[in-house]
């Protein structure tokens, strides 16, 4: 017989607020048949990390990515990897929490915070989930117009219709959410290996680039673009997905069932971000091999574009470079919609139809975009990508806010014996999400205080 379906956590630790299942429509719709051989039961684990990596490679990382390449070459490749490193860490524990509490971290501090402070945790997520769905229609416009010469105001608007494509994939089946992700995760790999390819990086040099060096904390502006890169670590809404994306795989519901979901969680998740790192690291590679040696700054999407061709000596280059920016944006916003359900319905225990919630987050993303274009029109393409730009860059320092209000009830939970029980995280395990927690935090807010002009960054 299995265990109750809290097995492995004290019984009293969370108060029970007769919430529903997370994402209740797909809550254990997919089996994992006992018996598997190690491969098959990855197999039948993998997906969820996928969905989770999208955060790390959309739109709003490419401009430091690019600005980091540009100016100091291969360099800013560490501050990439370390920071992929404390990503690992805190979805790892994202996962566990969703396997082991059967709760996502939304209705985790539901049943954990009083309502007052559940009500401004919820608004500040909603907050931070427009903030970050702003960024993937910014970055979904820009490459239509690339690629299509659509005006951006008319991009920002199609983008709307990925609401329809999530909703006619969800009524499938989890899996073909998964599915679709995955190929756009691939198609934005593979188009940036034929960049490398095309850029014939110096691959010693770029070895190099991985390790740390004592330059990035003693020169100003380097130190900067890397608290960008690392700022934007760990997006907040990508904590909630995770925790509850888990839950759609039935397994065993008893210590032994949840170790070995949370092992293979584990390496799913793990996996996926490791294709991330290698598509922001290709990013920050191409642009270090083609304008670092011409002393070249770039820092903006557009200016890339019209500059490969130029550099690299093939016209596909630059096409390829927008492809890859629309399946990052348009990638980013399937799993921004699904993050803004869970948020609601694990915060407030609201349950809105699925289009309706969906249509509400990506208007709330998209009028902030349309307006900005529509003011600047009357100035030309150029004021318009300027303008859009900032609200780039405003929407990740939105996003740098909220991050704290995520992480430190994540790591307080998964922390606690009272509510893990055998699965609570060991003392070192404590100790380095801790300072993870803490690096991402001090960095975070030092990007803030730079973008406000407090601290003159």
């Amino acid at each position: 017989m299995s265990a109750p379906e809290n097995s492995g956590a004290t019984k009293d630790a969370w108060r029970d607020s007769g919430g529903t299942s997370s994402l209740q429509e797909v809550h254990r719709s997919i089996t994992v048949p006992s018996g598997l051989s190690f491969w098959r039961k990855m197999l039948a684990f993998s997906g969820p990390g996928f969905l989770v990596a999208v955060g790390y490679m959309d739109p709003g990382n490419w401009a430091t990515d690019l600005a980091g390449g540009s100016r100091f070459g291969y360099t800013l490749l560490s501050v990439v990897f370390i920071s992929n490193l404390m990503a690992i860490l805190l979805q790892a524990l994202a996962a566990k929490l969703g396997i082991v509490s059967g709760r996502d971290l939304a209705q985790a501090c539901r049943d954990h915070y009083s309502k007052p402070v559940n009500f401004v945790l919820w608004g500040l997520c909603e907050i931070a989930i427009c903030a970050c769905d702003l960024a993937e229609v910014i970055g979904s416009a820009i490459a239509l117009y690339l690629l299509f010469a659509i005006p951006l105001i008319w991009g920002v608007c199609l983008t709307a219709l990925d609401v329809l494509i999530v909703l006619y994939l969800q009524n499938k089946g989890f899996r073909y959410i998964e599915a679709l992700v995955i190929a756009l995760i691939f198609l934005i790999g593979g188009c940036f290996l034929v960049e490398i390819i095309f850029c014939q990086p110096n691959i010693g040099a770029v070895l190099a680039g991985f390790v740390p060096r004592l330059a990035i904390l003693q020169n100003k502006d380097m130190l900067y673009i890397a608290i960008g890169i690392l700022g934007a670590t760990v997006m907040p809404h990508n904590l909630y997905l995770h925790s509850s994306i888990v839950q759609t795989r039935k397994y065993e519901q008893n210590a032994s069932g949840k170790s070995e979901a949370i092992m293979f969680a584990t390496l799913d998740s793990t996996l996926a971000l490791m294709f991330a790192l290698f598509i922001n690291a290709a990013i920050l590679v191409v642009a270090g091999a083609v304008f670092f040696p011409a002393h070249q700054t770039v820092d903006d999407i557009r200016v890339a574009y019209q500059l490969f061709p130029k550099k690299l000596g093939f016209e596909i280059s630059s096409v390829l470079f927008a492809v890859a920016l629309l399946a990052s944006g348009q990638n980013a916003t399937l799993t921004g919609t699904l993050a803004g359900q869970i948020v609601m319905e694990g915060f407030l225990n609201i349950r809105l139809r699925p289009w309706l919630r969906r249509l509400l987050t990506r208007g709330l993303a998209i009028i902030p975009a349309v307006i900005v274009v529509a003011l600047h029109s009357h100035g030309g393409i150029d004021q318009q990508f300027e303008a859009i730009g900032k609200l780039l860059i405003l929407s990740q320092v939105v996003l740098s806010l909220q991050l704290s209000f995520a992480v430190v009830p994540l790591v307080v939970f998964t922390g606690s014996r009272q509510k893990m029980g055998q699965f609570v995280n060991s003392a070192w395990l404590q100790v380095l999400a801790w300072l993870t927690t803490a690096i991402i935090i001090l960095l975070n807010l030092k990007y803030v205080l730079d973008f406000l002009g407090i601290t003159g960054g």
